[in-house]
């Protein structure tokens, strides 16, 4: 018997990590991607859920060129479909209740980024468009690593979990949507 095929491939893989002194994983990697782009989606998103006021809807174009030529619905829907797109990037994982919700929530992002290119490139607005790409490209690279690639199995909702949950939830609140708020209420266009 080939003594190859008694090998874990999981093991094999990790020892061999170790033995280069390899410091990267794939899911190391994924964690870092799906932290960052989740902050920066929940945070793009809830700026436009907040044009929802009127006011701050009729001055945005004067920053944000591209919102006069989507009805305000459609830019708090984007928006609403991005901070839970955002946070589905994180908590499902996270706590391991319902973890296929990530690459489903990474692939519903890198839709609306593709979706978000489209739009740029029929503006002739060439210079979003690279950043759409990119973030697309990284949510892209999320959902096929979370769905096939290093999965994460679920596990009932633990005290751990919920705490987790809510510190996430409570660092979004605190780094992410109250300065997005402040600054989209108090700063003039």
């Amino acid at each position: 018997m080939n003594s190859h095929a008694e090998v874990n491939p999981v093991e094999h893989r990790e020892r061999r990590a170790r033995a280069r002194g390899a410091r990267f994983t794939l899911n190391g990697i994924l964690w870092l991607l799906q932290v960052l782009a989740g902050f920066f989606f929940a945070g793009s998103g809830f700026g436009k859920v907040l044009m929802y006021d009127e006011a701050l809807y009729a001055a945005a174009p004067q920053a944000v060129a591209w919102y006069a030529a989507v009805p305000q619905v459609l830019i708090v829907l984007v928006g609403a479909c991005e901070v839970l797109g955002g946070v589905g990037l994180i908590l499902p994982t996270m706590t391991r209740v319902k973890p296929k919700l990530t690459p489903l929530a990474a692939a519903g992002l890198t839709l609306t980024m593709v979706l978000a290119a489209g739009f740029h490139l029929t503006r002739d607005e060439y210079p979003l468009v690279p950043a759409n790409l990119v973030l697309g490209g990284v949510a892209a690279f999320i959902a096929v690593g979370r769905w096939n690639r290093r999965p994460v199995a679920p596990a009932p909702v633990t005290t751990s979990g919920v705490l987790g949950s809510a510190a996430v939830l409570g660092v979004l609140a605190v780094t992410v949507f109250a300065p997005t708020w402040y600054t989209m209420t108090n700063v003039r266009f």
